[in-house]
């Protein structure tokens, strides 16, 4: 080969290295490019260079790794950002609702304090109002925080889904490239790359490299997203078990529409999402409604204890809303209502439950937990957990049903009265005893009566009840139309004539026949005698008493129960943000070793301009000292 030969060689090769040099430090702050070399190998007999290959920097091993921790460092900067607001909500000294429940009773102590003062019960309905006014701005701000999620979601399936398709596309031009030329297609495996890198961000995926070319893409469960140049379709759809959920499905190859379980999704953004909204924002939702229900029903029962001054009993203090119910697409059967079960309000729980009916029988599980919970079922009403749940007809072999008692009861929780004479701060001796400042009774003739009890609300619709009994068992009530119980079975003139030892019941007040009369008829009077003691604080000190009763779930009291919800709250916050700041710290050592052998490094690319600068420079000189020896060579000739 001749010196020119050489020579045009190395300039060919000088060019080379100068073009990939200045495509390098161009490149410099392009996302997800991999700094190129050239690289030079000996030319055919008889000298010279030649270019084998322009190689992009890329380590597929490191690159695996990185993408893996960014996974996990997305999904738990995901996480602390949601959860840090939650945990910034509870704890806010100004705003939390640990001062207003404070003040709410210290406003009861007062009232105990002057019973009769306007001004005292003035108070207590206005701290009551603020105090409700924030359980419902809890419940609004935890609310939008489940449907901003929801929106999230959405946002993150439909970029996931554009990255897979694009995916699937670049697939094929790199193919049709490596075909062609015989060269990999730097510039397209870099975008490649760099999709993969950003699909990790947002979910972890399964990475699979078909003969050393093309990226195959799965789910973590092993459904394909990405198959040569085919991609599959991710949704955001409705949850089965709850309307306003949203989840992700999956669209296969039939059009058929999958939905995912939750915990499919891990890692990244949406891992994150659903991961801070199935463990700590539903938990968080639940807590709150628990603690709204279990203080409102306590007091509403002790203040129809009670008696205001106008000599009425009390009523409900508080509103609350009613617990969810949801029935599975496609059921047999509807739910008719959910109601609260006041008589075994301690077992209400913060966690919602999903009905089942399988083989002519139901099933209550804990979604929380998915433990079996025990329940009751009289009269087709299912009762657990402190609700009672009815159905519009018997349910069906596979029916499911979820039941959400506390997510959302905060959300109308309001003060029922707005009279401050109406509260009840006098004790209206629910007691049933005789000579009670509620009840008082006689009876005439041969009549034994024990156990004479009232329940709140009792002569609701008169104030005198007179019943006569005869040696026969007959009863007769004035005036009429009282609702008459013997056993808890209705009592009419058609039942069975009464017997001694029988429980009756008559519109909220019981008592124990111990005996029939044995010569002619005995009368019992029963008279509502309320006494309205100006005076009375004994109610107001048993309502300001509930501040230090377990009345949450039969174990805490509403103080004890909020600071357990802000300390859980607040040690998730911790963990996740402690979690972070670990992965954070191997994401960046491993981009680091990225960068450090897929890189631009701008002074080594300046060095090595100089250097194929001077490489260039010296092959144009070994060009033109053979043409300078050429013309010494023909100039002989002459």
């Amino acid at each position: 080969m001749s010196m020119f030969s050489v020579g045009l060689s190395g300039l060919n090769a000088a060019q080379n290295a100068l073009n990939t040099t200045s495509n390098n430090i161009s490149n410099v702050y392009t996302p997800g490019y991999n700094r190129e070399l050239t690289q030079l190998g000996e030319g055919n007999v008889g000298g010279g260079v030649k270019v084998d290959a322009i190689e992009r920097q890329f380590n597929t091993y490191v690159a695996n790794q990185l993408n893996s921790a960014k996974t996990q460092s997305s999904a738990l900067e995901t996480y602390n950002n949601q959860v840090s607001q939650i945990d910034n909500l509870l704890a806010d000294r100004a705003a939390g609702l640990a001062p207003l429940m404070q003040g709410f009773f210290s406003s009861l102590e007062d009232l105990a304090s002057a019973p009769s003062d306007p001004a005292a019960r003035q108070g207590v309905l206005g701290t009551a109002s603020t105090l409700s006014a924030q359980f419902r701005s809890f419940d609004g701000y935890l609310q939008d925080m489940q449907s901003n999620i929801n929106s999230q979601i959405k946002d993150e399936v439909t970029q996931i889904n554009n990255s897979l398709e694009q995916i699937a596309g670049l697939n094929k031009e790199i193919s049709l490239a490596r075909a062609r030329t015989g060269d990999a297609p730097n510039s397209l495996l870099n975008q490649r790359d760099h999709l993969v890198s950003e699909l990790n961000e947002r979910m972890d995926l399964r990475l699979n490299i078909q003969d050393g070319k093309t990226y195959n893409i799965s789910l973590p469960n092993g459904q394909p997203l990405v198959t040569g140049t085919d991609s599959f379709k991710l949704e955001a759809v409705q949850a089965d078990n709850d309307p306003q959920r949203t989840i992700v499905g999956y669209r296969d190859g039939s059009g058929n529409v999958v939905k995912l379980n939750e915990s499919t999704i891990k890692g990244g953004t949406l891992g994150g999402l659903m991961s801070f909204r199935s463990e700590t924002l539903d938990k968080t939702q639940n807590q709150i409604g628990q603690l709204a229900v279990s203080l409102s029903v306590a007091f509403n029962d002790q203040h129809k204890k009670g008696v205001d001054l106008d000599g009425e009993l009390g009523g409900d203090f508080f509103e609350l809303s009613k617990p969810l119910g949801y029935s599975y697409k496609g059921n047999a059967s509807e739910i008719a209502s959910v109601e609260f079960d006041t008589d075994n309000i301690d077992e209400l729980r913060a966690t919602d439950y999903t009905i089942s009916y399988r083989n002519d029988a139901y099933s209550v599980t804990r979604n929380d937990s998915g433990d079996e919970v025990d329940f009751t079922l009289d009269g087709g009403v299912l009762s657990f957990g402190g609700v009672n749940v009815a159905f519009e007809s018997t349910p069906q072999n596979g029916d499911k049903f979820e039941i959400q008692p506390v997510r959302r009861a905060g959300q109308d929780m309001k003060v029922a009265i707005t009279d401050g004479d109406k509260i009840a701060a006098g004790d209206a001796g629910l007691d049933g005893e005789e000579g009670s400042s509620l009840t008082s009774f006689k009876h005439s003739g041969d009549l034994a009566v024990d156990d004479l009890k009232m329940s709140p609300g009792a002569f609701s619709d008169h104030k005198e009840y007179t019943l006569t009994l005869d040696s026969e068992g007959a009863l007769k009530v004035e005036p009429a139309g009282a609702t008459v119980l013997v056993g808890n079975q209705p009592f009419g003139v058609d039942s069975d004539p009464l017997e001694g030892g029988e429980t009756v019941e008559i519109d909220g007040m019981s008592f124990t026949l111990s005996s029939l009369p044995t010569n002619g008829e005995a009368t019992l009077t029963v008279a509502q005698n309320i006494i309205a003691a100006s005076g009375d604080n004994r109610n107001a000190l048993a309502l300001q008493k509930l501040q230090s009763e377990a009345v949450v779930g039969g174990s805490a009291s509403v103080s004890s129960a909020y600071a357990s919800i802000v300390s859980d709250v607040g040690n998730r916050a911790n963990i996740t943000q402690v979690n972070l700041d670990a992965r954070q710290g191997l994401t960046d050592q491993l981009r680091a070793v990225q960068q450090s052998e897929s890189g631009v490094n701008l002074d080594e690319e300046a060095a090595n301009l100089i250097r194929y600068q001077q490489y260039y420079m010296a092959n144009a000189r070994v060009i033109d000292t053979a043409g300078s020896i050429m013309d010494t060579i023909l100039n002989l000739r002459g």
